[in-house]
């Protein structure tokens, strides 16, 4: 590479920087996206994130009360049936 090429790498170093936390704990020093606050890896990037609206929701009733009771009726039923195959032996 000659001495005499110039890079000119002002406009990155005075763009804004991410600051988003990276796993070692410091700040995330690559320049955010233009019109964003973070870069492209963590969340600046298009469509990136959760999903518009509700969808991650407990839709299911998975955690609804009378879920969690017939869970624990059915676990009180079988951990009777256990005790009683175990008395036949």
């Amino acid at each position: 590479m000659s001495s005499d090429h110039f890079r000119n790498t002002d406009a990155m170093q005075s763009s804004p920087r991410c600051g988003a936390r990276t796993r070692g704990g410091t700040i995330c020093r690559a320049p955010a996206l233009h019109g964003k606050t973070r870069c492209r890896m963590h969340g600046g990037a298009r469509r990136s994130g959760a999903p518009r609206g509700n969808q991650n929701a407990r839709k299911h009733g998975m955690f609804a009360k009378d879920r969690i009771t017939e869970r624990r009726q059915i676990r009180d039923l079988l951990d009777e049936s256990w005790k009683l195959l175990d008395g036949l032996k």
